[in-house]
């Protein structure tokens, strides 16, 4: 998958991924010249991060300084370093719309490093504190996601929320990264101005389905390059 990908997201050990695997992941990512992001979630192992939590300021604040750390650390040792910060599952979802989790977050990673980029849903509450902190913000897009009309993403615990077929998937990242646009599960059509075109890579098929993607992308003259 590093070989397909212009940037990759770490988990950082809280929803997922240990020391062992992330050191793999920011080696892999030095040695082919891939940009790495901090992929921060709940405190949630079992849940794998999909489940919202309630945390306050400062558990949420410590959460973020202490993953940031973590992948920082390890990322360093091998000659590699964590250019931007993208929430995962459920905190990512909590992002869009929650100001106070926003709000201690973007405090955490400031604190850490006041620019660091910081990559998130279009119009989300994160990226609005984000860019009043002074940090450089990009959003993403999903090329294996449904959407709804609003152009907000049909939830996960929804059964048609993944797309599965590769070549609606290509075609949708084509679109997305040429037309800035996207058919929603209604069939109008869905205006999308993103910087990062995302895949779920522990989706079955994810290398193959990328593999294919990033040749539809060059066909279409779409110039690939990491955005941070």
């Amino acid at each position: 998958m590093f070989q397909l990908a212009t940037s990759v997201n770490v988990a950082c050990g809280l929803h997922a991924g240990d020391p062992v695997t992330m050191l793999d992941s920011c080696r892999a990512a030095y040695e082919l010249d891939v940009t790495v992001g901090a992929h921060l979630g709940y405190r949630d192992m079992a849940g794998f991060g999909r489940r919202s939590l309630d945390m306050s300021f400062d558990e949420l604040f410590g959460d973020v300084l202490y993953q940031l750390g973590a992948l920082d650390g390890v990322a360093h040792a091998v000659g590699a370093s964590v250019d931007f910060v993208k929430p995962h599952g459920a905190l990512y979802d909590t992002l869009i719309h929650d100001a106070e989790q926003a709000s201690a977050l973007v405090a955490a990673v400031n604190a850490y490093d006041p620019g660091l980029p910081i990559l998130g849903f279009p119009g989300s509450e994160l990226l609005k504190q984000a860019k009043e902190a002074g940090h450089p913000v990009f959003t993403e897009a999903f090329a294996d996601r449904a959407y709804y009309a609003d152009g907000t993403l049909v939830p996960l615990s929804m059964q048609d929320a993944m797309l599965h077929d590769v070549d609606t998937i290509v075609e949708r990242a084509v679109r997305l990264a040429t037309k800035g646009e996207v058919v929603a599960i209604d069939g109008s059509i869905v205006t999308v101005q993103a910087d990062s075109l995302r895949l779920q890579g522990g989706s079955p098929g994810a290398v193959e389905t990328a593999a294919k993607i990033r040749a539809g992308l060059e066909a279409a003259g779409v110039e690939l390059e990491a955005f941070a």
